[in-house]
């Protein structure tokens, strides 16, 4: 199990994280309670455009990690594939002009087609996208989803398909992003923690808790501490592995979302601290 962290120099915070915030008051709060780094959303560039966001945070002193999110490749029809593409294309012009050096994917799912062609249908999206992130120079991180999510938010459930997509396109450009939240229950996770480490495809590590009972699939996250994932473990695994980048918080609470955001930026920041 690793150590506690001792300050928050490498505590990164999406802005979905306090979703009540504009990316202003984001970039002031985030940097006063000396968090370092940030992954943006795109819904917070509405009105700001991504080159002006990516200045603001930099004149805050934060280093933008990532944008949140590009994927949702699958779908019945070429006409909506190809949709998907170019969209995911234009994911990758925002990360380059924001300054983001990677676009996580939520990969997709299709409900009325097996999962095996929405994940053939994935790793052919993001074959075609490869070329255009890496003329922009930004990477793409493959985010494995919970299985409960498998019917529309993400064929891709496992740490170990999420590999086997990176080993068939074989590019530099492509890797994982683990969230202890989607994979935590997964009995191969060390393993797969660690192949991906010799593969050179461990790009981002995400923290937040799972609850019991969660009474929302989605939105019922909850604070590092205050459910049953084994943070610290995965984050020694991750670092075993090679990992040395931002932990990131991300977390989904309509619960949370609803309190004093100042308080719960303070009640992040000591979690982190002391269970992440």
């Amino acid at each position: 199990m690793a150590p506690p962290l001792t300050d928050a120099s490498r505590l990164c915070l999406h802005t979905m994280t306090t979703k009540p915030w504009t990316l202003a008051q984001c970039a002031r709060r985030y940097a006063d309670a000396g968090v370092k780094g940030v992954t943006v959303w795109r819904n917070a560039l509405a009105g700001t455009g991504p080159a002006a966001a990516g200045q603001l945070l930099r004149d805050h002193g934060l280093t933008v990690v990532s944008l949140c999110r590009g994927g949702f490749f699958p779908a019945a029809s070429a006409e909506g594939r190809e949709r998907a593409i170019d969209e995911n294309r234009r994911c990758v012009d925002e990360a380059a002009a924001l300054g983001a050096p990677l676009v996580v994917l939520v990969c997709g799912s299709a409900q009325d087609q097996p999962l095996a062609r929405s994940r053939g249908q994935i790793a052919e999206g993001i074959a075609s996208v490869l070329p255009h992130a890496a003329a922009a120079g930004v990477r793409l991180a493959i985010e494995p989803l919970h299985p409960m999510y498998a019917a529309d938010r993400s064929a891709v459930s496992t740490m170990g398909q999420a590999r086997a997509t990176c080993r068939q396109l074989a590019s530099p450009w492509l890797g994982i992003a683990v969230d202890v939240y989607h994979t935590w229950w997964d009995d191969r996770l060390e393993g797969e923690i660690r192949a991906c480490g010799r593969e050179g495809t461990l790009f981002a590590f995400h923290v937040s808790d799972w609850r019991t009972p969660t009474v929302d699939l989605l939105e019922d996250r909850g604070l590092m501490g205050e459910g049953c994932i084994p943070i610290r473990q995965i984050r020694g695994w991750v670092e075993e592995a090679g990992f040395r980048g931002f932990v990131e918080v991300e977390i989904f609470s309509r619960r949370l979302w609803a309190t004093d955001q100042a308080q719960y930026l303070a009640d992040i920041k000591a979690a982190y601290l002391a269970h992440a």
